[in-house]
């Protein structure tokens, strides 16, 4: 399939309606200052600060979508008036509420700018998420309107973290997933799920509706708790209108709403702004199995012949290949065709390169040599001993400057310390930041701070900082 070069993804950024805005940071944050020449900092939702380049990764984009050759997409964006954007924004079918403001025009100025071709990504991504989203907030009886939260909060990427640890394409953090069910351990984060994620997603966001009664403030408490909602509204007086309490909001809630209201007109409104959606071809069905014994991906993939990455990205919630069926009845997505072939070779698939891929003892014996308990029972400690001194048992805390730590076992100021906290790479050809973030266990924000990169160009050959 031929490969598109897309544009960095672009940046959102807004202001209060009577505010000027004013760049500090592009890449997380903007400065707005008001009409008395008072200056806040907005930080920008996480998943309007995540690289192009960790979508054009993911297996969904490089195998299913293309673009369009019928539709001749251009840079040229219209320019319409105020009053065209408030009719467009208030035939949408929804029930919640989307008005319009300068705030929200900041948003949607940037989507059908800068962003146009991220759009047109994410477009196609809408293809694969969609009817996943619609189906989760339909059971529950929620505005179908709500499936464009995971644009603002993770891009459509399921892969998505944030750097407080929010996971997944609703970005759920650790507390929040597991009080909805959904399960996180060393082998399996269902935070990654887009299935099950979107289910509790959606039960989520009922709860919140049952204590707010209004869907602005409740997708502002989704991205900063119910906790800070109330303390904004106490503080404004009792009001309980999103933009009242507007300047009581956490700085990066104060624009969550306006890009919410602006990801719903882009979704609805491309057409009009010469933005073409890259085709999806979707022609792979899947169907989902349930295992009882503990499989890796790479045993399914190797004998049934199929493609690793492509039984990843169906799965993307098992953290290491592993299938933990020997723990409780797990499953797992797979294509039509393989779920033959599975049910077909099933115990082939179980004992392929099972030692080495699921080795883990149950049961070990402890042996303990004649000569080595010689060599013990032989030793004999010196007058001024360990336990005599420190009691039975006790060991010597070494000295801070040889180990880079203290006694009390906090990282000191040691010259092994400070190695182990400033760690270089050095960039190989065709590498890109998600890959070395992926790879070092960081992120690609951090890896732009810690270099002063700005986009997502490095240069191969090139040592960067990664710790």
């Amino acid at each position: 399939m031929k490969r598109r070069n897309l544009l960095i993804i672009g940046l959102l950024f807004g202001s209060t309606c009577a505010l000027h805005a004013q760049y500090n940071n592009e890449e997380y944050e903007i400065t707005v200052t008001t009409e008395e020449g008072k200056s806040e900092i907005i930080e920008l939702p996480e998943g309007l600060t995540s690289e192009m380049d960790s979508l054009l990764d993911l297996y969904h984009t490089k195998a299913y979508l293309e673009q369009d050759p019928s539709c001749q997409q251009s840079d040229y964006n219209p320019e319409f008036d105020r009053d065209t954007y408030i009719e467009r924004l208030r035939k949408l079918p929804t029930v919640m509420e989307m008005s319009h403001n300068n705030v929200v025009q900041k948003f949607i100025d940037r989507y059908t700018g800068r962003m146009r071709r991220h759009v047109s990504l994410m477009l196609g991504l809408s293809n694969f998420y969609m009817p996943i989203f619609e189906q989760a907030l339909e059971s529950y009886g929620l505005p179908l309107e709500l499936k464009y939260l995971p644009i603002i909060e993770s891009a459509l990427n399921p892969k998505a973290v944030s750097r407080v640890g929010a996971t997944g394409l609703w970005q759920f953090m650790l507390a929040t997933g597991k009080r909805y069910g959904l399960q996180v351990n060393s082998l399996v984060d269902e935070r990654k799920d887009p299935i099950r994620s979107s289910y509790a997603a959606a039960q989520y966001l009922r709860d919140l509706f049952k204590i707010f009664g209004d869907w602005n403030l409740v997708i502002a408490a989704y991205n900063c708790g119910p906790e800070n909602i109330n303390r904004a509204i106490r503080r404004a007086g009792g009001e309980k209108d999103y933009w009242k309490i507007y300047p009581y909001l956490p700085a990066e809630t104060r624009g969550y709403v306006p890009a919410f209201i602006a990801a719903n007109y882009i979704m609805n409104y491309y057409c009009e702004h010469n933005i073409c959606p890259m085709l999806t071809d979707i022609s792979l069905k899947t169907d989902t199995i349930q295992v009882n014994r503990d499989v890796h991906l790479q045993q399914i993939a190797a004998v049934c012949n199929t493609d690793l990455n492509m039984l990843r990205e169906l799965n993307p919630q098992y953290r290491r290949d592993i299938v933990n069926g020997g723990t409780e009845p797990s499953t797992i997505r797979l294509p039509l065709t393989v779920i033959n072939k599975f049910i077909d070779n099933e115990d082939s698939i179980y004992n392929y390169n099972s030692t080495s891929l699921l080795a883990k003892r149950t049961e070990v014996e402890v042996t303990e040599t004649a000569s080595a308990y010689s060599a013990r029972s032989s030793y004999s400690r010196p007058s001024n001993s360990y336990s005599s001194h420190y009691g039975r048992g006790s060991k010597k805390s070494y000295s801070s400057s040889k180990r880079g730590h203290n006694n009390y076992g906090g990282k000191g100021k040691g010259r092994r310390g400070r190695n182990q906290s400033n760690r270089n790479v050095t960039v190989k050809k065709g590498e890109t930041l998600s890959q070395i973030a992926a790879r070092n266990g960081t992120t690609v924000k951090n890896l732009q701070k810690l270099n002063g990169i700005k986009g997502s160009n490095i240069q191969a050959g090139k040592k960067i900082r990664v710790k």
